[in-house]
């Protein structure tokens, strides 16, 4: 049974799925959109080696809500309050997602995410409430001092396009 659990920033949820084993594998459900109350209309499937991290990205127009699991592997998975109005605007929540853990997260819109790949490979699957729009995809350092977040990976590798990313002043 899904268990969705509030954190401390506003619309920015944890959930908590249960598997269930047996002597074939697993079963494990994702996603019920009617408790989220949300729609998904696109989604899709990353994999990351030990120690990538992407992000931290975010969308100026046509913004996306974004639902994260982890079906194979553990990342550490950020997302950063953009939300201008927000008490919390430029404070980050990190946590540990893993197929192991069978814990997700949603993502409002208004928030930076980026997540590091913690195992030797890390599949994650993404659920999005908008199509992605290029044009309006946007980059904030993933090591920016003035969000202080702590990664734990001692030698991450970056894409060239998430080097480019703007600093959290410049945002």
């Amino acid at each position: 049974m899904m268990k969705i659990l509030k954190t401390p920033l506003k619309d920015l949820l944890v959930i908590k799925n249960v598997k269930f084993n047996d002597s074939r594998g697993y079963f494990r459900e994702l996603l019920l959109e009617k408790k989220l109350k949300k729609k998904f209309k696109f989604n899709v499937v990353s994999m990351s080696k030990k120690n990538v991290i992407r992000g931290l990205h975010f969308q100026i127009k046509k913004p996306q809500g974004k639902f994260i699991s982890v079906i194979k592997g553990k990342i550490v998975d950020v997302a950063v309050d953009l939300r201008k109005n927000s008490k919390t605007f430029g404070k980050h929540f990190k946590i540990i997602l893993s197929d192991k853990n069978c814990t997700s997260i949603y993502i409002p819109e208004g928030f930076a995410h980026g997540f590091g790949g913690l195992e030797k490979e890390n599949v994650v699957v993404y659920s999005c409430t908008n199509y992605r729009f290029k044009k309006g995809e946007r980059g904030i350092k993933w090591n920016d001092k003035n969000l202080k977040i702590k990664w734990n990976i001692s030698k991450p590798i970056i894409s060239s396009k998430d080097k480019q990313n703007k600093s959290f002043k410049d945002f």
